[in-house]
């Protein structure tokens, strides 16, 4: 069927017909050699690069930052995040093709306690040039063998000799534009799956754009998209040829789809019997602590991270899913009163822009009314809009503090989707193994330290969901993962390891890095010339791009 011409479905009997085109070629999609799946990613790719400025562009309008730096946002978290995914995908098939197991980038590790590490970034010399200093490493469950960890538990869907076709259902986000088509292609190329993906109305402009990209698999009747309200969305969860459901949303929202709404609803979910009979994945955002240790920071390193933690809030105008939401400072460093300072300065002086996605005001009443007449509901809830909280906890030394912290983290904020860590390069080879333990023990999906966990989405090769061990009926920040395009079965989390200090100073810390003020800091002046010349060395690599791109970012 031509793209383009096909009428959106708007009947039951539409949803139907489109649900019945997908179960019938499932199968066929399932048992797809690795070469055809690889044709389809060529494809897609082929069709993101045409596709770039027009998705930026309408994603940009449609939050009003059009014509400013902030355009660079849409940019990052759109058209680049899908290309890169593309192309990670494409790497890891072609290595399943020839090897049987991903390559990469170096030999899987074992940390003293046994468990298996495995680099996951950078993975090529322009990673190492374009994002110098951005390390990540992805943590395997505990017992995974480490001779065996890219043989035995990656990529497990191709080790299936006549796998099963089967239908999932993609509920997207309506926040950032990346993550319908990341959750479709973890659906079609980590699970074998074909989809249907049902947009959410705030950003079903982009309809057309991701049809035109996912052509050749919607020719094939592997895919299908439509749009809709809630109603579409419920019809299509309780259908009979739907085997499966992905979900990127909230708490609440994944509460009604599993086990209804109102008191009925709330009595399943307390007794464990949910409407659905089929498995639900999702991603369910986060209370996101960013913890402030104390250390030998410099005024330029309080400025900076301050900077750094009013882009953690207002990017995309707050509405992430991992923004920051609790600043967790140590409340016996002389240094505390200067950086809570610093950041409401930041916030402050951040360019202005249009909270656009529905009920962010009414978000933001509700929190002060609660905080009002109830105590402190920062902990509990994710508020999906720019509202900054701050708690401040014992500890004289950076060991204590550090050691509160992370009880504070895993047991009063909501969530184990991602958790932020700022702390001085010296400060961490003061502590040692005790840093490490540190990071061992945080109960979160991403763990990122001296960055924004929201880099842990950007990276394709590294995984992106809750800390495992959620359930239906406290489902957290949500069950599996998405991204993760090196195919692991059984991660734990990614750990991100990024610069305490852009360069030059970073130099001075004993960080041999080139990574400037970052692109994606709201504060960046030329965010959206980076952005797009980021864009088009990936679409096309060469030395003169790389070069562009940059001079572009050291000019922040």
């Amino acid at each position: 069927m031509e793209v383009g011409t096909r009428p959106v479905p708007v009947t039951v009997g539409d949803l139907d017909r489109e649900v019945a085109t997908v179960r019938e070629h499932a199968e066929r999609w399932a048992r797809l050699g690795i070469a055809g799946k690889i044709r389809h990613l060529r494809a897609m790719r082929m069709r993101t690069i045409e596709q770039a400025a027009t998705w930026a562009e309408l994603g940009a309008r449609a939050k009003g930052v059009a014509g400013s730096p902030l355009a660079g946002e849409e940019w990052f978290s759109g058209p680049y995040a899908l290309l890169a995914m593309i192309d990670a995908l494409g790497a890891t098939l072609g290595d399943l093709a020839r090897f049987g197991a991903p390559h990469v980038p170096h030999a899987p590790r074992v940390r003293a306690d046994g468990q298996v590490v495995v680099d996951v970034f950078p993975v090529s010399t322009a990673d190492k040039l374009l994002l110098s200093g951005i390390r990540a490493e992805t943590w395997m469950e505990p017992g995974v063998p480490q001779e065996t960890v890219l043989t035995e538990y990656a990529a497990s869907f191709y080790r299936r000799e006549r796998p099963a076709g089967r239908v999932t259902l993609v509920l997207g986000a309506g926040n950032i534009a990346s993550i319908p088509p990341l959750d479709v292609l973890t659906v079609l190329y980590a699970h074998g799956s074909s989809a249907i993906l049902k947009l959410n109305p705030v950003n079903a402009y982009l309809q057309p754009v991701f049809e035109r990209i996912f052509a050749s698999l919607i020719e094939e009747d592997v895919l299908r998209i439509v749009g809709g309200g809630a109603d579409v969305g419920a019809y299509l969860c309780s259908h009979p040829a739907v085997d499966a459901i992905h979900l990127t949303g909230g708490e609440r929202t994944h509460d009604a789809i599993v086990f209804g709404t109102g008191p009925d609803g709330a009595q399943r979910k307390r007794e464990g019997r949910p409407l659905l009979d089929k498995p639900v994945s999702s991603e369910l955002g986060n209370v996101t602590p960013v913890v402030v240790v104390p250390g030998p920071w410099s005024a330029p390193d309080l400025a900076f991270q301050a900077a750094h933690v009013a882009t953690m809030k207002l990017h995309n105008a707050g509405a992430n899913c991992i923004a920051a939401q609790v600043l967790v400072v140590p409340a016996e460093w002389s240094q505390t009163p200067r950086f809570v300072t610093a950041v409401d300065d930041a916030l402050r002086a951040a360019p202005a822009r249009p909270t656009y996605y529905p009920g962010v005001s009414r978000t933001e009443r509700a929190f002060l009314t609660g905080l009002d007449a109830a105590g402190d509901p920062l902990f509990r809830e994710e508020l999906f809009a720019p509202v900054l909280g701050q708690t401040a906890l014992p500890g004289a030394d950076p060991e204590t503090f550090l050691r509160n912290a992370v009880a504070f983290c895993n047991e009063q904020a909501r969530g184990t989707l991602g958790v932020s860590i700022l702390i001085h390069p010296r400060t961490i080879t003061a502590l040692g193994p005790a840093f490490d333990d540190a990071v061992a023990a945080l109960r979160y999906g991403c763990v990122a330290i001296n960055t924004w966990p929201g880099v842990g989405f950007l990276l394709p090769t590294a995984t992106w969901g809750a800390y495992p061990g959620n359930t239906l009926a406290d489902v957290g920040s949500g069950i599996g993962v998405v991204h993760n395009a090196f195919l692991f079965d059984r991660p734990q989390k990614t750990v991100v390891r990024a610069p305490f200090a852009p360069f030059p100073r970073s130099l001075g810390d004993g960080e041999p890095t080139l990574l400037p003020t970052p692109p994606w800091f709201v504060t960046h002046r030329r965010a959206d010339s980076v952005a797009r010349k980021m864009f088009a060395y990936t679409a096309k690599p060469s030395l003169p791009r790389m070069a562009a791109t940059a001079l572009a970012a050291m000019r922040a």
